[in-house]
């Protein structure tokens, strides 16, 4: 399928290299063996996604059309995509029609200068945002930042990542890597004024969180926004949260910006009663999520004088066009797959290297950004799964990722495999089907002992064996082979001598082995 094309220039295939947030700069092989070391992330994790997907299988259990409601937004969503370019049309008429102000953007560059150049218009030098994963895609931030422009975000979780100059681990909860001891140092360095002695508990932290917070709402013009739902048949815009932030945000400011993926349109205003079942439980464990914020265009006298939405595409096109990889497009980002990933729960999700972390990152990342290389770091992505299903299983709109993920490995290995490796695959297919040959290699295989030994592990391979070593802790070969070992005289007294050593087990006065 071509890219999709409504009065706007002709997309790039692909959202260029090293734009925004969703290639991270090392492979997750790499990166996930250094996180397995951090304990104390682990356990933050652990803990978190523990807590959200046991409420959210509570509430879950509650609905009996569960499954129904599934496949009601599975089904929407694939309508969405088989019409993308009829209701991509049909929404910016809805919105001009609203009062509101329609930009198209290509890529994450085009983006961030149309929202630059707006708020430049504004003559603001501060904005506030909301929580917003296409803003984080795009490293919006960093751009207005690059153009003397502050932008404060004011979800709680947001705040404390943008404090701390990190980076989020997480869809729904941007700081689930961090604790309260961690959120009170970050609070005393990074908020002007707090209390020197501040506690760490949640209602201390979150308190001043709100005072720093509400200064930064009187002052802000300006406000900057994501999107959950785009309604193409009214040019409606919905925001779901939790904290009432992005309610004051959406309702406070003179101008109101939004940056929105195009794959998050609904055909109609009735479809959100489907959606606004499925994400809240799906995501906070909530029959119902705390603020649902509404608006079409702008009305006078109520909210923002000046409405402008802002539609990425960043690979989006791409994506679409694969029958298979396309399904990552139904995302309602409810982060419902990364709570139940044993994978995610263990590395967390600055892993990933994307702003896109667990099972749904791993599909939706290499496809906005393609797989440049065997070495791309997006092209390893595919490979943080063990293939347990678990995460098609919770997904609110029944994304197929194990499929998605088996299909970008073809796509790995078919088009960017080095030639020397499928002949070493082959080489080893040879050598481990003759027992001669195998067993003369084994023999081989304990040199080993000498590369890189530390610890009874080799830590260090020669030429293109080096990633191997790299990122897994591999056990020194034993001098002794396990096919002599079985075969050699002392392990077979050894066995004699425990079978001797056997107690019989007596059931009801018989004697029984173990098993029974």
């Amino acid at each position: 399928m071509a890219p999709v094309n409504v009065g706007m220039p002709t997309l790039p295939p692909r959202a260029p290299k090293g734009v925004g947030h969703i290639r991270g700069s090392r492979g997750f092989t790499k990166a996930a063996h250094d996180e397995l070391q951090n304990t104390r992330m682990r356990q933050n994790v652990g803990h978190a996604t523990r807590t959200i997907r046991t409420k959210r299988a509570k509430v879950v259990a509650e609905k009996n059309d569960w499954e129904q409601l599934r496949l009601a937004g599975s089904h929407i969503k694939r309508d969405v995509m088989a019409r993308m370019p009829e209701l991509l049309e049909q929404f910016e008429a809805s919105v001009t029609a609203a009062g509101g102000h329609v930009h198209w953007a290509r890529d994450a560059a085009e983006a961030n200068r149309i929202v630059t150049e707006l708020v430049k218009e504004t003559g603001e030098e501060k904005v506030v945002k909301i929580k917003s994963m296409a803003t984080q895609e795009i490293g919006l931030n960093e751009a207005l930042a690059d153009a003397g422009i502050t932008a404060r975000e004011t979800d709680l979780a947001e705040l404390i990542v943008q404090l701390a100059d990190d980076m989020p681990s997480h869809i729904l909860v941007p700081a689930i890597h961090r604790n309260r001891e961690d959120i009170r140092e970050i609070f005393l360095k990074g908020i002007p004024g707090v209390d020197p002695d501040l506690q760490a508990n949640p209602a201390d932290l979150a308190e001043a969180s709100r005072k720093f917070l509400r200064e930064q709402f009187m002052e802000a013009k300006v406000a900057i926004c994501g999107a959950n739902f785009g309604v193409a048949e009214t040019g409606t815009v919905a925001i779901v949260e939790s904290e009432g932030n992005g309610r004051m945000c959406l309702t406070l400011p003179e101008t109101l910006i939004s940056v929105m993926g195009i794959e998050k349109l609904l055909p109609t205003f009735q479809d959100l009663e489907v959606f606004l079942q499925l994400l809240p439980r799906s995501s906070t464990g909530e029959r119902m999520n705390p603020y649902t914020s509404l608006w079409t265009g702008v009305t006078e006298g109520d909210g923002p004088k000046n409405f402008h939405i802002v539609l990425l595409d960043n690979g989006r096109s791409a994506t679409l066009s694969d029958p298979i990889g396309r399904e990552a497009l139904k995302c309602i980002r409810c982060s419902a797959c990364l709570n139940i990933c044993p994978v995610y729960e263990h590395v967390g999700g600055h892993a990933y290297g994307s702003v896109y972390p667990g099972p749904i990152g791993a599909i939706l990342s290499p496809q906005l950004t393609g797989m440049d290389s065997y070495d791309d770091p997006n092209a390893s992505l595919p490979y943080a799964s063990s293939l347990c299903g678990a995460c098609f299983e919770v997904c609110p709109v029944r994304i197929d990722i194990p499929a998605a993920l088996l299909e970008l490995r073809h796509k790995k290995v078919s088009e960017h495999t080095p030639p020397v490796e499928g002949k070493i695959f082959k080489t080893l297919g040879f050598v481990m089907g003759n027992q001669r040959i195998w067993d003369m290699t084994v023999k081989m295989a304990s040199l080993a002992r000498v590369l890189g030994l530390k610890d009874g592990e080799i830590h260090w391979l020669p030429l293109f064996l080096g990633g191997w070593a790299d990122a897994r802790d591999t056990p020194v070969p034993p001098k002794t082979p396990f096919r002599k070992l079985w075969k050699s005289d002392e392990l077979k007294s050894d066995l004699a001598r425990e079978s001797q050593n056997q107690v019989p087990t007596k059931i009801n006065g018989r004697v029984a082995d173990e098993e029974a």
